[in-house]
């Protein structure tokens, strides 16, 4: 079982910065690829970023690439998610996955809590 705590939401201005923080108590860590997902009332979860294990095969959304950043350090078993230049549409709450690598929420088997991130315009 793997338990994973986000941490770093909140509230900001469009254009502003927020840095995503997740940490995870399994001593395997290494071994899972790692994600951020967001999902807004209604919706289904969508795909953010993803990192593997070893901290390679990065991957972002469309709409994210060139203003997020993922990292992982596997010695402190957390993964970052730097945001910058924030929209209106990135107001979501922001989860962290852990599972087999992919796009898709499905290749995740553990998930956090969420946290909330609110972009106003």
């Amino acid at each position: 079982q793997v338990q994973l705590v986000e941490s770093g939401g909140g509230m900001v201005q469009a254009g502003d910065s927020l840095r995503l923080s997740c940490a995870a108590s399994e001593r395997t860590f290494s071994d899972f690829t790692m994600a951020w997902f967001r999902q807004i009332p209604g919706k289904a979860r969508e795909f953010v970023a993803v990192i593997g294990r070893s901290g390679r095969g990065i991957v972002y959304a469309d709409s994210v690439k060139g203003r997020f950043t993922i990292s992982r350090d596997n010695i402190k078993k957390t993964i970052d998610l730097q945001m910058n230049s924030l929209k209106p549409d990135d107001t979501a709450v922001y989860y962290c996955g852990a599972g087999l690598y992919g796009i898709s929420s499905f290749n995740y088997d553990y998930w956090g809590q969420g946290t909330q991130v609110t972009v106003s315009s």
